[in-house]
């Protein structure tokens, strides 16, 4: 990306191991985030431009020295930060704060949306797909295997921080690829019910799908007294924020019930935000959430993946290939399509 609205395909040369602990990983799927929107929307222009991408599912090329947890031809889900997976904040659940750690797509560590990777703590960071040949995997299971690697997780790891159970009622502020993601999460935790806050139908559609049992569209003021209105005035015991702006997080304070919890994974695009008495403190709120430990939950995730229990991977609505990327970010930007894949 070379500022914004300027996203440019080219060539760069081969990763190449940096590290004993690095392993290069080569694409068989990569994909844009909305967070990827964020730059795109404000970054100022650069010449030498900066590599995209933090998610990923591919095949080991080459290990360091150090490797030992995976080896050339394994197919491997990446997630969105490498981490050592050792620490001691990496085991309490937090790999994404790991000491060691860090995320891809900066001047250090290239972005994913390239044909090859390297990642770095490949021991802590990279998780084998067992039994699954990507060369002759169909299309959907790849697919859902690429949510693993960020997406449906961030939405999962909304609905665990939030503490969604059984008979609880959860209210979903977005209807993107991560709050749809949040929907089918809350689902498989056993939410009661699922109001979903969104207001494009084909995807509050497959949010229906996925779980929600009420769609409301409208916003603000408006939103919120429907929402308390389908809830006899109490709100949601747990409220998924999955957007990152200011609104988003005002409807979620808004609906959030009395000793209720919000939980937080849309990348916030602010630095204050109210947490007094009219927004947190008067109803005794939990604000909880962050970037998803995505490593944390990986091998479980791919269990159910692999026994047909969850199908993210509806979230992708249009295939790219790799060069053409640029029209998979104005695709998205322009609303024209939930979430893009591309293959290389």
């Amino acid at each position: 990306m070379h500022g914004a609205g300027d996203v440019r395909v080219g060539q760069a040369a081969d990763p190449t191991i940096q590290a004993p602990t690095d392993a290069i990983v080569r694409t068989v799927r990569a994909c844009v985030c909305g967070s990827d929107l964020h730059p795109y929307h404000s970054m100022p222009a650069s010449e030498h431009g900066q590599s995209m991408g933090h998610e990923l599912i591919g095949v080991v090329e080459e290990t360091g020295s150090a490797v030992t947890s995976v080896r050339p031809g394994d197919f491997v889900v990446v997630p969105f930060a490498y981490s050592d997976n050792t620490c001691p904040i990496c085991r309490d659940g937090f790999q994404t704060a790991c000491p060691h750690g860090g995320f891809y797509a900066t001047p250090d560590v290239p972005g994913l949306q390239a044909e090859y990777a390297r990642i770095p703590q490949a021991d802590g960071t990279l998780v084998v797909v067992p039994d699954v040949d990507p060369a002759t995997a169909d299309d959907a299971l790849l697919a859902s295997l690429l949510t693993l690697s960020d997406v449906y997780l961030t939405g999962y790891h909304a609905a665990f921080m939030g503490k969604v159970a059984p008979g609880k009622t959860v209210t979903v502020v977005g209807d993107g690829a991560v709050g749809l993601s949040a929907v089918l999460a809350a689902r498989q935790l056993g939410a009661e019910r699922i109001v979903l806050m969104g207001r494009h139908t084909d995807r509050t559609d497959l949010g229906r799908a996925f779980g929600a049992t009420d769609v409301v569209a409208a916003r603000g003021a408006e939103g919120v007294q429907e929402v308390l209105d389908l809830t006899g005035g109490e709100g949601a015991h747990v409220v998924l924020e999955a957007v990152g702006h200011m609104p988003a997080y005002e409807q979620s304070y808004g609906v959030v019930r009395a000793g209720g919890v919000i939980s937080r994974v849309g990348v916030p695009q602010y630095e204050d935000a109210p947490v007094g008495f009219g927004s947190l403190f008067g109803k005794n709120v939990t604000l909880t959430g962050g970037p998803a430990p995505v490593r944390a939950y990986l091998e479980d995730a791919i269990g159910q993946v692999l026994r047909g229990e969850i199908d993210p991977g509806r979230v992708f609505d249009r295939v790219l290939p790799l060069d053409e990327a640029a029209e998979g970010y104005r695709a998205m930007d322009a609303r024209e399509a939930l979430k893009v894949m591309l293959r290389p």
